[in-house]
């Protein structure tokens, strides 16, 4: 792991695009159904334990929040989607910032998207991925709570999600891992395309479905 990631810090919330810091810089920004265990990641790709807050109650994360790696580069933690018990008015609200920012972020250089395993593609995902299509951003998908399936059952729902994407979108941009922040499943993975993306260098290793540039 870059020593990059264990310093990052969070430096601030914001409800609208235009509290954000300045848009200069690299951006990453995480994304995933509140239950997909986003913050758990974020925590786990950083070797933190607290940096992004977790909670039992998904829906917590209501707003852009950014956390500095270093001067000219960003972790963005975004509201999750798709929590039923989350009034239908917020979650209107959570989305048109979130599209707001995926649109016209300029140091956005790529989403990182976490779905539950045993849960992949929802509608909600679906909306994300053809969001960061029409945005022309890079992704790569995490297939979290990998651990939760055997060995086999992983990998049969990886190559499934992969044929899907394969069929769906064959010229987007995305790559694809399995991972697990319990047993630090795939943070190899993680941080090989975080650093592809920030310019850090960094070898491919996930299974990609469109090499990037191609």
């Amino acid at each position: 792991m870059n020593p990059l990631y264990h310093q990052a810090q969070f430096l601030l919330s914001a409800l609208q695009l235009k509290d954000a810091p300045k848009d200069e810089g690299l951006e990453i920004a995480f994304a995933g159904r509140s239950n997909a265990g986003k913050s758990s990641a974020i925590n786990a790709i950083t070797g933190q334990n607290s940096l992004a807050r977790t909670s039992k109650t998904p829906g917590r994360t209501q707003m852009l929040n950014f956390f500095t790696l270093d001067e000219t580069r960003r972790f963005v933690d975004l509201p999750g989607y798709g929590y039923a018990k989350v009034p239908e008015a917020i979650q209107k609200s959570w989305g048109k910032a979130m599209e707001t920012y995926l649109q016209k972020r300029q140091s956005l250089h790529g989403v990182f998207i976490l779905m539950d395993i045993r849960h992949p593609l929802t509608d909600y995902d679906w909306q994300m991925i053809e969001l960061c299509v029409h945005c022309n951003l890079p992704m790569h998908i995490a297939l979290t709570k990998a651990d939760k399936l055997s060995r086999g059952g992983s990998k049969g729902t990886l190559q499934k999600v992969q044929a899907t994407l394969k069929r769906e979108l064959p010229e987007a941009d995305i790559s694809l891992q399995l991972f697990s922040s319990l047993n630090k499943l795939g943070l190899e993975e993680a941080h090989a395309w975080l650093d592809r993306q920030l310019g850090l260098g960094g070898e491919e290793t996930a299974l990609v479905l469109k090499p990037s540039g191609e």
